[in-house]
Parts: C-alpha cells; structure tokens; sequence
C-alpha cells in the first residue's frame, strides 16, 4: 500500500501544486459565500 501511494505521488508530482491552489481556492469561495448574507 505504501509503495502505491509513494508511486502516485510521483506521477502527481507536477500537478500536484495545481491541486492544492484549487483546494485553497474553494476554500475561499465558501467563507466568501458564508459571510456574504452579513453583507446585505
């Protein structure tokens, strides 16, 4: 088990910063969204 994750985290190497600036930005998105209904 440990030799397939060490194995895919080679082959997401390039992506894998791709993957985590999605994953930061949906979290922006959502504590945007949540604070939106204190705007109006």
């Amino acid at each position: 088990m440990i030799d397939t994750v060490k194995t895919a985290l080679q082959r997401q190497e390039g992506t894998l910063w791709q993957d985590a600036l999605g994953a930061v930005s949906l979290v922006i998105i959502l504590v945007g969204l949540l604070h939106l209904p204190a705007v109006f």
